[in-house]
Formats: C-alpha cells, sequence, structure tokens
C-alpha cells in the first residue's frame, strides 16, 4: 500500500496574507511541543546550513521568544516572536519581527502577524499558519528574502525531527 502523501499547501492571498498549511502524520502533542518548546525549535525552525539559538522563551501569553537564525560562518540574524494568544493545544497568535540581540525592534524590516493552528484527523496532524503583513510592500519584502523556500525547508526538516528518535 502506497503511503499517503501529506498535504503542503502555500498561497498568497488578498488583504496581505501568506496561508500556509502542512500535514504531519504525528500525534497533535508532539507536534503542539515542537512549536512551543525552545529545544524542540531549535531541532527544526532554521533552514539548512543554518540553524538556530534561542536567547530566551517564554511561552505564555505576553511572552517571547528571541532566538537568533545563524549561519554557517556564524553570523547572527536575530528574531522575536511575542505571543498575544495561546489556546493551549489548538491555537497561539504572536507577532514576529527581527531586531538586534538585545530585542529591539529593526524597523526597517516588516513585522508579521501569526495565526497558528493545530488539528488532528486519525493521526495526521494540520497545521494552518496564517501569516498577515501591514502592506502588499511588506509581504513583498518578506517572499523576496526567499521565506517560501525557506519556510517549506523548515518545515521539513519538522516532519524528518517528528519521524525521527532523535525528537527529544
Amino acid at each position: 500500500m502506497k503511503p499517503k502523501l501529506l498535504l503542503f499547501d502555500f498561497s498568497i492571498n488578498e488583504n496581505n496574507t501568506i496561508e500556509v498549511k502542512r500535514e504531519f502524520s504525528a500525534e497533535l502533542q508532539r507536534v503542539w511541543d515542537a512549536w512551543t518548546k525552545a529545544e524542540l525549535l531549535e531541532k527544526w525552525w532554521a533552514p539548512q546550513p543554518y540553524r538556530i539559538e534561542t536567547k530566551s522563551m517564554d511561552f505564555t501569553e505576553g511572552g517571547n521568544w528571541h532566538y537568533a537564525m545563524v549561519s554557517p560562518e556564524g553570523e547572527k540574524h536575530w528574531c522575536k516572536f511575542h505571543y498575544c494568544g495561546i489556546a493551549e493545544g489548538v491555537s497561539f497568535r504572536g507577532k514576529d519581527f527581527f531586531c538586534d540581540e538585545q530585542g529591539n525592534r529593526n524597523e526597517e524590516l516588516p513585522k508579521t502577524t501569526w495565526c497558528v493552528v493545530f488539528n488532528q484527523v486519525s493521526g495526521i496532524t494540520c497545521v494552518t499558519i496564517t501569516l498577515k503583513f501591514k502592506s502588499v510592500n511588506d509581504l513583498k519584502t518578506i517572499i523576496d528574502m526567499g521565506f517560501k523556500e525557506g519556510f517549506e525547508m523548515s518545515l521539513n526538516n519538522l516532519e524528518e525531527l517528528l519521524e525521527s528518535e532523535n525528537y527529544l
């Protein structure tokens, strides 16, 4: 029997939004943990050959994940995700932006509002990610920076992590 192909859908929509739907052959709790625990995010969030270093993480409403995407040469690109709403095991919302090592926002690069929703049916967990931008220019900037390709690579890293013994 041929294995089921899992969904990956990336669409750019009206109202300056990107919607990504990705299925994983894993239990919802395992996928949720991979999105909400720094030690797991560091294993998949960056497209290879980059890696992630977490400076701090507080996965609570009002908390932040402050991290750097580190190049193979050691160059750090800092980001911060501010958690605005969390429904445990169901969804979380927040704002993501580029910053410096101290967490001060880089005003020259776009801020993104994220809504990440988790749903499980028959052992398959679907994650729906909606990204909202202030303007079409902000959306275009992120796309031109390679977001689609990089995020797809990161989600593929997550799939590999979920299937591996290196999960924890």
